[in-house]
């Protein structure tokens, strides 16, 4: 495990001491709970951006694709 040293808002600080005191959980469990929530929401965020950027360089080619496509179904009906 890691050492660490963190300064927190006092108003946030009160209210985290307040639940851990209802929730009879220890102040390292919980935080290391939250970093890791925090993590995971902060990945799936990434994850989405990527996402939709690869979704915008992909609908380029879908458009081109369906052209062509249309294209071809005028010519097959054409003769």
């Amino acid at each position: 495990m890691k050492n660490i040293s963190l300064k927190l808002d006092q108003e946030i600080f009160e209210e985290t001491e307040k639940l851990l005191e209802k929730i009879k959980t220890s102040r390292n469990e919980y935080i290391n709970e939250a970093v890791e929530y925090y993590n995971q929401y902060q990945l799936s965020k990434l994850i989405e951006r990527q996402l939709a950027m690869e979704s915008k360089l992909v609908s380029n080619d879908s458009v081109q694709v369906l052209a062509e496509f249309e294209a071809m179904e005028d010519e097959i009906y054409a003769v």
